[in-house]
């Protein structure tokens, strides 16, 4: 029977990277980089992969990592997506990298795993397992390739076959897009190299798929960890603000839409930890469990970010107010590796309802 609960241990990691997300994202950093998309944020990022080893957390021990699997990244992005950190720990420490190990590469691994280099899937971030087409000359709207030195591109190669490809930063052209969401910017990546083949045919498909399964599986897990600030957010401010010399929180319509969106959070919660849980333990319903997660969670931490930016009146309407990048955070991961309506879509087909 699939395990729900969080052991000890990952308590434990859960209560590592609050703590240092809290040492090292100030109250303003993320709201920042909309007015100054060249702020520095790569101290949270070394924090996190080098103080605590988030950056090899999937790479097989033998190779530097930390092997460990989806349950541990899941907590690690309840924490990030609270934070709405600027870190590419689901573009390289998991998808990225789940790309390389299912190819059985040894060559970068390590590197990742120290973070002495981040890498990413160059493929449009709208691509999910199962809907995807090899990169001709150029892909977009790519997340995490700003800042990226090493760049796994599946290319069209002798034959028809994919051909997956580790490139260098002097092999691609990186062009910053406008982005909706600045913790997390997009980029097109424009090939210009050849690069080094890791995996071929139909083993490079399935190396590209299970990159974009884990991080449809556990991209659940950043929104659940979004809503669950902005529900948290809210209560409190309910709590304390004042109108017609009572706490708005006292007033029923606040309490009917907070109740709602509460148990949608919960909701959300088991989605997402199903799917990281039958991810982590190959179970064959997981196709399913992503399916859910896809397009639920990303509707609930939307919806969660909405009624925070409502229910705070004036001040949610301001810059100042950090829950604009939760809603941006929310609206822009929506669209992240296959919409609602597809995963909808996908998951009609998996338990055979005709549409």
């Amino acid at each position: 029977m699939t395990d729900l609960l969080y052991s000890d241990v990952e308590e434990s990691l859960r209560s590592s990277v609050r703590s240092t997300l809290q040492r090292t994202v100030g109250d303003d950093l993320v709201a920042r980089l909309f007015d100054e998309p060249s702020t520095d944020t790569s101290a949270v990022w070394r924090a996190l992969a080098e103080q605590l080893g988030l950056a090899g957390l999937l790479v097989p021990e033998s190779l530097g990592g930390v092997g460990a699997g989806p349950r541990e990244a899941a907590v690690v992005l309840e924490e990030l997506g609270r934070a709405v950190a600027p870190v590419p720990f689901l573009t390289s420490a998991v998808v990225a990298t789940t790309a390389l190990v299912v190819a059985g590469d040894e060559q970068d691994l390590p590197r990742l795993a120290s973070g002495e280099v981040t890498a990413v899937l160059v493929l449009p971030w709208t691509a999910r397992r199962g809907a995807w087409t090899a990169v001709g000359e150029s892909a977009e709207p790519v997340a995490g390739a700003l800042d990226a030195d090493v760049f796994l591109v599946p290319v069209s190669g002798s034959g028809g076959e994919t051909s997956l490809r580790v490139l260098t930063s002097d092999e691609v052209s990186v062009e910053a897009l406008t982005s909706l969401d600045m913790s997390r910017p997009l980029a097109r990546v424009s090939v210009t190299g050849e690069g080094r083949e890791v995996d071929s045919g139909d083993a490079a498909d399935r190396a590209v798929d299970a990159a974009l399964a884990a991080g449809t599986a556990l991209i659940a897990s950043e929104q659940l960890g979004l809503a669950q600030w902005c529900l948290e957010t809210t209560v409190e401010y309910a709590k304390t603000r004042v109108q017609f010399a009572r706490p708005i929180g006292s007033f029923q319509a606040i309490k009917h839409r907070l109740a709602d969106l509460y148990l949608a959070v919960v909701q959300s919660q088991s989605a997402a930890r199903y799917a990281a849980a039958t991810l982590a333990d190959e179970d064959p319903d997981q196709a399913v469990a992503q399916a859910v997660a896809g397009s639920w969670c990303s509707d609930v931490a939307v919806l969660a970010a909405e009624e925070a930016l409502q229910l705070h009146g004036g001040i949610g309407m301001t810059w100042e107010h950090p829950v604009h990048t939760y809603l941006k955070r929310a609206k822009a991961d929506q669209l992240a590796l296959g919409t609602p309506d597809a995963h909808r879509s996908d998951l009609a087909q998996l338990v055979d309802l005709t549409l």
